[in-house]
């Protein structure tokens, strides 16, 4: 059963970046257990990391949300009252028009819940985006009578929908993301089948996210997909696309899951131990920058949970630079093993 609130809205220590970053080194590595990931990139030939060539900028259109999910490293919530006003927007905008990158990318908590979600999208479909992605939590879309038309919004402006769906199965889902999400998510894909998505007649993309339900790594994500496909065909009559296996990052409630459940110091040996130097070039912060609700820029969207900003002398959408930020170095903690395990994760999948 998902939490009723939010580590913010519990005032948590961990609710706290600073305390994360703290807990993420000390114990087992601040002892030399494990090798801090600095030392553990340095030895690949992987440090300092750097970004390479820009292709995705993504926003944070704030942190609310219909839902409480049990492994959230946005620590989302109806809570959580984080938005990104109209004036961060029209900055994002400016930004969008004379970027180089090809992708926009818009996350929450449930980005739909801005009230300024539809004009923004109409606004930045016209700058020209290739690839124009809206992740959806798909439970949005049933939330309230006014999302109901979703779908069909997304249709019009041809939006890149990227879904959480943590497995194909209603018990896991349940568990991860609160009672009745999974049927909600069954109806919410079927309304985006019904206008095209996912089907071989249009190009409107429909693509699914798994996030494990435990503390373990996720599987190959080429046999996930064709498990997911099946069961959803044959169960449901629903078509998608591909699917993004995603590691779970020991932050935010994630990592006060671990925490709690005596789990922690052997997630992290698993992730050390499955370390891919390979995955490290591929990595999402060497390719993309973060915008926050509030305009400040990250390496990556884990590393604004975390507060740790861009190092570099632009760190605000409205002193936004693209030459300077491409000769950044990353910033990086412990937390980073979970995006170079096995073969790496980013919000686009495995990348290596």
């Amino acid at each position: 059963m998902a939490l009723l609130k939010s580590l913010s809205a519990r005032k948590n220590d961990l609710s706290k970046p600073e305390n994360q970053l703290a807990f993420l080194s000390n114990g087992i590595f601040k002892e030399g257990e494990l090798p801090f990931f600095k030392d553990k990139i340095a030895k690949t030939g992987n440090y300092p990391l750097k970004p390479r060539k820009l292709e995705i900028l993504q926003l944070n259109l704030g942190y609310m949300c219909n839902q409480v999910c049990s492994h959230c490293h946005v620590d989302a919530g109806p809570d959580r009252k984080e938005i990104m006003t109209k004036e961060t927007m029209e900055q994002c905008l400016e930004v969008i028009k004379t970027t180089k990158a090809h992708t926009l990318d818009l996350t929450g908590g449930a980005p739909e819940m801005n009230p300024n979600f539809r004009w923004f999208v109409e606004e930045a479909s016209k700058a020209g985006i290739k690839d124009f992605i809206v992740r959806s939590n798909l439970t949005i879309i049933l939330a309230n009578k006014k999302y109901h038309d979703l779908p069909e919004f997304f249709k019009k402006y041809n939006v890149h929908v990227v879904s959480s769906l943590p497995f194909y199965k209603k018990e896991k889902t349940d568990k991860q993301r609160g009672s009745g999400v999974f049927d909600k998510s069954i109806k919410a894909l079927q309304m985006l089948n019904a206008v095209g998505y996912a089907q071989p007649e249009t190009d409107l993309k429909l693509d699914l996210v798994y996030n494990p339900a435990g503390a373990f790594l996720p599987t190959n994500q080429q046999a996930l997909e064709q498990d997911f496909k099946t069961a959803l065909k044959e169960d449901f009559n629903i078509d998608f696309d591909n699917l993004f296996a995603i590691t779970n990052l020991p932050i935010s409630r994630f990592l006060e899951f671990l925490i709690a459940s005596e789990n922690y110091e052997d997630y992290m040996y698993a992730l050390v131990e499955a370390y891919n130097s390979a995955a490290v070039e591929s990595v999402m912060c060497t390719n993309t920058i973060s915008v926050s609700w509030d305009g400040w820029l990250y390496d990556c969207d884990f590393n604004q949970m975390l507060e740790l900003k861009v190092d570099s002398k632009v760190q605000h959408i409205s002193d936004y630079n693209e030459d300077l930020l491409n000769n950044r170095e990353i910033r990086i903690s412990q937390h980073c093993y979970g995006c170079t395990a096995g073969a790496g994760s980013s919000c686009q999948g495995t990348v290596a």
